[in-house]
């Protein structure tokens, strides 16, 4: 491991560990209906948690584009400063308005969490982008995952009071503040400083071996071309700023246009969007939901919150490792998984709805969020196999963007008071709903892939036994029209 990207690969994983080390987190929503804020579930859940949605959909687009024009180590500062004025106004404040507040906050760094992902890939050779960010992903769960544990240990055997856990979380805040600090400043972005290289065109490279180009037919219709002059697409120094604003505006279009016309990215796209809006919305207001089920008011220290945020983050982790060794061709039988996982996670919510108990609501939400973990896993690889790395941050970026605007409509319709201002209960039973929305569309997906696959076969198996009216006049064969036959 070359000490060039030792550091500051060891900085980002510290500052991830503690950043996501919150023991108060699987006790938020029982914390903030307890006597340390006495708030009632519809301030909570109708008035408060809508915030962090409206923020963080708010802030995303500008963040995007300060994250790379400051070079990601001063955007990452504000996110550790805005991890800590959250947690303190946790521990401090009092009323709706405060913690509506601190919500905006907790918006805030969740929208900056992009610069923690995209600094690696400034100071990083391309050769070392899957060890690096294998790393800083797995360090991230497993400081949530101890978090949750270390908070339901406190809770159910020392009997904690929930408002240390705030003071525990602000400490390992406060821990990760410094590591920013000691990072190196990038001397290159994505788009604003990016530096000068020869185009590169990823679907020109040769493949090594028979399975290697089996692999490439199969997928040749989710390949995006990269040779789409890039050589015009960087930006000079010379510029002005409004100058460069405008090119990388028009860099971010041209990359938009070119990678959402691949059919296979833009299923995958579609299901990320939809399905991010769903998990965001259950993951918020789940605790909501178990308190209802079983308030611990009534019930103390018998809610188990952490232990089953740790399994579900845990499983999640484990199956989202796993998939990278399961061969599927994913262009193939992707919208068919996809139909059918979603199909899973619905029922599982239908579950946590409809049934209202407390260990089937448990099981359930760890079955869901191991699964999303796994399938948004499978949509990444998917996406970034056949991108170049500002590709895929735009594709990234633009995916949270659509699902962030989803769930904002959602959240108005169904959770705001300006809407119908729900129960919790109807409200899982949209978000049921939803889902099995969602499969319903993939289902649709996948019978029109296979359709539209088999007639083009059957064509070309005409073509070649030479039975074909083109064929027996003496049509055109060109390696071209045997190629774009295959990409259908």
């Amino acid at each position: 491991m070359s000490e060039s990207w030792l550091c500051p690969t060891v900085l980002l994983c510290i500052y991830g560990f503690f950043c996501n080390l919150r023991p108060s987190e699987p006790f938020l929503t029982r914390f903030l209906m307890g006597p340390d804020k006495n708030l009632t579930e519809t301030e909570v859940v109708n008035e408060i948690y809508p915030l962090w949605t409206y923020s963080y959909l708010v802030l995303l687009f500008p963040v995007f584009l300060a994250t790379d024009y400051l070079c990601y180590k001063p955007v990452l500062i504000v996110q550790a400063a805005s991890f800590i004025v959250t947690y303190a106004m946790l521990v401090k404040a009092q009323g709706v308005l405060a913690m509506q507040l601190l919500e905006f906050f907790f918006g805030v760094a969740t929208a900056t969490e992009i610069a923690y992902y995209s600094y690696i890939y400034s100071v990083v050779e391309p050769a070392n982008y899957q060890r690096v960010t294998g790393f800083c992903r797995s360090v991230t769960l497993l400081g949530s995952a101890v978090g949750s544990l270390i908070g339901q240990i406190l809770v159910s055997v020392a009997h904690v009071p929930l408002l240390y856990l705030s003071v525990i979380t602000l400490a390992s805040c406060c821990l990760a503040f410094l590591a920013p600090w000691f990072l190196p400043m990038p001397s290159r972005s994505l788009f604003f400083h990016c530096r000068e290289s020869a185009p590169q065109d990823r679907t020109a490279e040769e493949p090594a071996d028979g399975h290697d180009l089996i692999e490439k037919l199969e997928d040749s219709e989710c390949k995006v071309p990269l040779s789409v002059d890039e050589s015009t697409m960087v930006l000079k120094k010379k510029h002005s700023v409004n100058g460069r604003f405008r090119e990388v505006l028009k860099i971010l279009w041209a990359d938009f246009m070119q990678c959402y016309s691949s059919h296979t990215l833009l299923a995958w796209s579609v299901w990320w969007a939809l399905s991010t809006c769903g998990y965001f919305q259950v993951v918020n207001y789940v605790q909501a939901l178990w308190e209802k089920i079983l308030p611990s008011k009534d019930h103390g220290f018998e809610i188990y919150n952490g232990y089953v945020e740790t399994l579900s983050t845990l499983l999640g982790a484990l199956a989202a490792f796993g998939v990278g060794f399961v061969k599927v061709s994913w262009a193939v039988w992707g919208e068919l998984a996809l139909c059918i996982f979603s199909v899973v996670i619905a029922v599982a919510v239908y579950l946590m709805d409809t049934v209202r108990n407390i260990w089937v609501c448990y099981t359930s939400y760890v079955l869901f969020r191991a699964t999303y973990m796994l399938l948004i896993t499978i949509a990444t690889y998917q996406i970034a196999a056949n991108l170049n790395m500002r590709r895929y941050a735009l594709v990234f970026g633009v995916n949270t963007f659509v699902a962030l605007l989803l769930q904002t409509l959602l959240t108005v319709i169904v959770v705001d008071n300006a809407g119908l201002g729900l129960d919790i209960f109807p409200q899982f039973l949209i978000y049921g709903s939803y889902f099995a929305a969602i499969a319903v569309v993939f289902f649709i997906a996948a019978v029109y892939k296979v359709a539209t696959r088999t007639r083009p076969d059957v064509a070309e198996v005409q073509t070649e036994s030479g039975k074909s009216e083109t064929d027996s006049a003496g049509g055109d064969r060109s390696p071209s029209k045997v190629s774009n036959t295959i990409s259908k």
